[in-house]
Parts: structure tokens; sequence; C-alpha cells
């Protein structure tokens, strides 16, 4: 089968190899991936890949071997999957944990742009509580998780103000339910109850004095790839009892969040932003522009595989 691998050159960050398909462990179905999504994460970790990288954490297809311990769903099944390795290839092998099934009203290009990023938006609001009434800022909003914060935020009842590069990638999040926009994280008309902050750098700390009294920032991100710098009496001087909370996504299971981001958009409550679609041939130049923002919300490509659904 083909499967893309490291070049460890940031010009041309993979190239297609020949490899043997996935042995699945008793507890993994092997699935033939139609589609898969790239995330800005990866990116960074292809300039220097350690030995033994096999990207690929998002993707879409069909079961074409269950799990031997009868776990997960069965063959012929069309699925969505979170797997830690290896999907952008021909052939992957997901724990069962990390599936869900696919209804035929949403496509494996819409589904592969779920799991990652809506996994991360979903747990984000999970962290930050109750939401409805609340003030939230977004910071890094153009990317695939702001996208889906944005929307899932909104739709819970968040007065959410968004932070983007530019005015055409406002609007979109706008259209999705944000309250404001603006492109410099200083000018947010605040104060905040909750910051969702993705930038690091100064921008962290510009996000940080417009929380409330006693409000939370929580950082999930260093998009910037910037750290920052956090001077401890200019914090004490900031917002009264204001707190900064570390998070990361990760940790299996993760078949009920997928189902949930499933039925999101089955039921038209979820809207991934799919900036791109190609040819997986395509994929090293799709990274690049990735790694470069020059992508808003997610990029998609196909293997070649059929791809059923009615959603794209």
């Amino acid at each position: 089968m083909k499967r893309l691998i490291p070049t460890g050159d940031p010009a041309r960050p993979v190239e297609f190899t020949e490899d043997a398909p996935p042995v699945p462990a008793p507890d993994e179905a092997l699935i033939r991936v139609e589609a898969f999504a790239p995330n800005r994460g990866e990116t960074f970790l292809l300039e220097r890949p350690k030995p033994g990288l096999i990207p690929g954490k998002d993707i879409a297809g069909l079961v074409v071997q269950a799990a031997a311990d009868g776990s997960g769903p069965q063959a012929g099944t069309r699925v969505v999957g979170h797997p830690p390795k290896g999907g952008w290839a021909e052939y992957a092998a997901v724990p069962t944990h990390s599936l869900a099934e696919l209804p035929d009203a949403v496509s494996s290009v819409v589904a592969a742009a779920l799991p990652l990023a809506g996994i991360t938006a979903l747990r984000l609001l999970r962290t930050a509580g109750g939401v409805a009434g609340r003030r939230v800022l977004l910071t890094g909003a153009s990317g695939g998780v702001g996208h889906y914060l944005t929307e899932l935020a909104a739709g819970a009842g968040a007065e959410v103000t968004v932070v983007t590069a530019t005015p055409q990638r406002a609007e979109r999040l706008l259209a999705l339910g944000a309250a404001a926009a603006v492109h410099d994280v200083a000018k947010a008309e605040g104060p905040f109850d909750v910051v969702l902050e993705s930038t690091g750098g100064a921008g962290l700390l510009a996000a940080l004095s417009h929380l409330t009294a006693g409000g939370t920032l929580i950082w999930f991100g260093q998009a910037s790839r910037t750290p920052a710098t956090l001077d401890f009496f200019d914090f004490f001087s900031g917002p009264e009892g204001a707190s900064i909370r570390h998070f990361h996504y990760a940790g299996a299971p993760y078949d009920r969040d997928l189902a949930t981001l499933v039925r999101l958009v089955r039921d038209g409550r979820l809207h991934p932003e799919i900036d791109r679609t190609e040819d997986w041939a395509k994929t090293a130049e799709t990274l690049v522009d990735l790694r470069e923002r020059r992508i808003r919300g997610k990029a998609v490509l196909t293997t070649g595989a059929v791809t059923t659904g009615v959603l794209s």
C-alpha cells in the first residue's frame, strides 16, 4: 500500500513510500482510508521528524476488518477515526475506542475534518464549565478549533468575541454566531468571564488583562510559537482572583466525543469549515500552506477511494 512519510525537508515535508498494510491489534479495526485531515501541530513535528514518525491522526473511511476482540463497528461500516498515528496511508489500524460510525448524510471529507479540532473544542467547553450567558474571548480563532469553538459556544448561549488576522476570516466566524470580531486582542471590549487562548507570546498577556475578577484563562496552544513571559507583579495587579489553566485535549477514549460531533453535523448544528479539499498527491504543498497559515479552518486530502454521503 501507499503511505506518506516525513522527509525532513520543510519545503516538501512528506513523500510517498510503499509499505505493508498494518496488522491490527485485537482491539483495533483495519480502516481503508478515504480522507484525512492534517493539523497544524503535525506540521511542526515534520520540521524535525523523530525516527519512526508515521503521521496521521484524523481519518475517515471504511472498516475492512473488524476488531478481533469483537468490539467496535463491523466490516463494511463507514467510520471516522482518531488513531494515535499512521493515518496518512491507504489503510490504518485504529483502536475501536477511537472510532464512530458515520450516517449516509455525512461524507468522509466532512468527517475527516472533525476529530482533533472537534474533540479539542468539545473538551475545552467542558473545562470552561457552563458558558450560557457568559462572555468568552477566543484568540487564534481562524483555525479548525476556533471555528468549532465559536459555533459550539455561541450555540450554548455564550457571547463570543473572536480574534482573527483578517476581516475576511472574521466574516465566517460572525456567521457561525460570534458576537464580535477584532484583529488585535488588545482591542477586544471586555471584561470576559472566560478567555480561551491559543497563541502564546504577547497575545496571552494581552488576553489575560481582559479577564473579569475571578475569571479564567484556559491556555490550549501556542500558535505563534513564541513563549509567553508573565511578570508576577503585572499579574498581581491585574484581574483580582483570575486564574490560568493549562489544557491539552488528548486522552482516549474518543468514540463518544466523535459520535457527538457526527450527530451535531448530521443535525445541522455544527458546520466544519473546510477551506481546501485535494487529492493526497498534493499533501506536501497543503502541509506547507497549513504551517504558514494560508488555510482557513481545515484542509482535507482524499486517497481516491469512493466516498459516500451527501454533505461536503
